[in-house]
């Protein structure tokens, strides 16, 4: 008879320990990450835990009218852009025809969620025709020149990712004559069908405006006071890309005001926007815009004709919701199709600024009609219901695995516990991350794969208990039991994995969380019988408990009815053989 090898059998038995070893690591390393964290509890949902609920009103003041697929459009947009992921639980509803109601629930920056769900974020590029500082502090200093001498605050600058740079611009400035002469020279050469002059919204000269409408300008411009709050918030009412208009920009703490031309570029053409921080220079935070193919086009042709002008008419002005965020000049043509807005800008501001141009700009405005604290009372109530319903269900599967498995129900239960700890934490550590919330759906996921993840033991003990019919022991029985309970358990789970994964894709709101939950649980599954629950059954079958087939052990031979062992002989080598020798398979 050959020696068994060492070094195999010592792998073998090592195994075991090595997997019961790494989950034990894993749950360690991520409980202390939760502590660490200081997030010990799951983030509850707004049903479960209260938060914020707005109501904001439209209102039809930007060509578009209030009608069910502008409203569709604006909540699809609002949901993208405070839900992130889709597991925050932030619920965006249209409430009658006007009205659309936001659920922020508690645990999400409510102030940062209000001003991403109701600004409009619409974008412009036009060429400024004149600026200047406003406000009190700009009285008394001498107005700069327009040859571009240099002043105390530069302006921001935006450059294309192709190589080709808009240089960094002096303080707006206006022309060298009186203010309302500079207005008048703005206005007039506006009108001028010259290549120098700045482009409408098509990149072509604008027709010239009325002299009425050159008057009123001219006075809106000359009595405007940037620092005046009340002031600035009605300067983009009723103004449409084809105007020439007023605005406000702050550089650097200082307050400008512009003359700007019609629209050349429109935000909606901006394909794509991110925010980064430049590693490289002194810039900061940025944004990162890519035009699709018909803003390129007009943001070099736009850029090319500013490139012929004197300061400040080759700036342009980024403007945003009214407010213009950066005015660089330019030197020459920007072509590529990027560009970056720059303009001390803080991370929250510019991941904001890029998060409202990628989702896009709302087909209307909003105003805020009420804002209340939700309370959870009633959440509280159907969270102790749902928790209750949970601990009977566990209960009776616990009973159900004590009598129909007895010694293996230990097993069952120790898995049981060790998936309850993993899906706990790591619902607590998903929190803070990803925003992920636990609301009521949620919880019912949980419970349901409570069944999910007994199945699968359920699966494996009967594929031992069947090898144990066949008349092996139970070592022999673990081993050749395991190959085909895991194919069994992988199909399985796999369905209900894509069935989770299904519905979230293609539900929005409170269902995502349910899905959520069932898809990570069903992944857990398999980690715990992979990884605990296999490795465990192998050292069990080395105790003379359940290898001898106690009868409380589970395994009993006689009570599965079992056949009798297998056995193989030996054919005698001649009529001088003794008897046959048997052994056991």
């Amino acid at each position: 008879m050959a020696a068994p090898k060492k070094g195999r059998s010592a792998s073998a038995q090592s195994k075991p320990w090595r997997s019961l070893a790494l989950i034990l690591i894993a749950i360690v390393g991520l409980t202390g990450g939760m502590f660490l964290s200081g997030h010990t509890t799951p983030r509850l949902g707004i049903d479960l835990a209260g938060g914020t609920s707005i109501t904001l009103q439209a209102k039809a003041d930007q060509g578009s009218a209030i009608n069910k697929a502008n409203m569709d459009t604006a909540v699809e947009i609002m949901n993208r852009r405070v839900n992130g992921l889709g597991v925050s639980e932030a619920e965006v509803q249209t409430q009658g025809d006007r009205n659309i109601i936001v659920n922020i629930p508690k645990g999400i920056n409510s102030k940062e969620a209000r001003d991403q769900v109701g600004t409009t974020a619409k974008l412009y590029f036009r060429p400024v025709l004149a600026s200047e500082p406003s406000g009190p502090a700009a009285s008394g200093s001498p107005s700069p020149s327009a040859s571009g001498s240099p002043s105390a605050s530069p302006s921001p600058s935006t450059s294309a990712s192709a190589g080709e740079k808009a240089s960094s611009s002096t303080s707006p400035s206006a022309s060298a004559t009186s203010q309302g002469r500079a207005v008048t020279d703005a206005l007039k050469a506006d009108s001028t069908p010259s290549p120098s002059a700045s482009a409408s919204a098509s990149a072509a000269p604008s027709a010239s405006a009325p002299p009425a409408d050159e008057a009123a300008l001219q006075a809106k411009y000359t009595s405007l006071d940037c620092t005046k709050e009340k002031q600035r918030s009605v300067l983009g009412d009723g103004v449409k890309p084809g105007d020439t208009t007023v605005a406000c920009g702050q550089i650097d703490g200082a307050w400008y005001k512009y003359l700007l031309g019609p629209a050349a570029v429109d935000g909606t053409e901006v394909d794509e926007a991110d925010a980064i921080f430049d590693t490289q220079g002194a810039a900061g935070w940025q944004v990162n815009m890519k035009f699709d193919s018909k803003g390129a086009k007009k943001f070099a042709d736009i850029t090319g004709q500013l490139a012929q002008n004197q300061q400040p008419q080759n700036q342009f002005g980024i403007v945003l919701d009214g407010e213009v965020v950066s005015s660089p000049y330019v030197s020459s043509s920007i072509a590529g199709g990027q560009a970056q807005i720059s303009g001390s800008f803080t991370q929250d501001e510019a991941q904001g600024l890029a998060n409202m141009l990628s989702y896009g700009a709302l087909p209307l405005s909003f105003e805020e009609s009420s804002v209340q604290t939700v309370t959870a009372a009633l959440g509280g109530d159907q969270l102790r219901a749902g928790l209750l319903a949970g601990a009977i269900g566990l209960a009776l599967v616990i009973v159900y695995l004590v009598a129909y498995y007895r010694g293996l129900s230990l097993i069952a239960i120790a898995s049981l516990l060790v998936s309850a700890a993993l899906t706990y934490v790591i619902m607590s550590l998903l929190g803070p991350t990803i925003h992920f919330a636990l609301n009521l759906p949620a919880v019912c996921g949980a419970i349901v794969a409570i069944g999910i993840t007994a199945d699968s033991f359920i699966v494996y003990f009967e594929r031992v208990r069947d090898e144990i019919r066949e008349g092996r022991s139970l070592r022999p029985a673990v081993e050749r039991a395991w190959p085909r309970a895991r194919r069994t358990i992988l199909v399985s789970d796999f369905v209900s994995f894509l069935a989770a994964a299904v519905l979230f894709l293609v539900t929005v709101g409170k269902v995502q969380g349910f899905a959520f939950t069932l898809g990570l649980t069903t992944v857990l599954d398999v980690v715990v019988v992979f990884f605990f629950t296999k490795p465990l059954m192998t050292l069990i079958a080395r105790r003379k408990f359940f290898a001898s087939g106690h009868k409380w052990s589970g395994l009993d031979p006689k009570s599965l009815g079992a056949k009798a062992p297998l056995r193989r002989t030996r054919r005698p080598s001649g009529p001088a053989a003794g008897p046959v020798e048997t052994k056991e398979a």
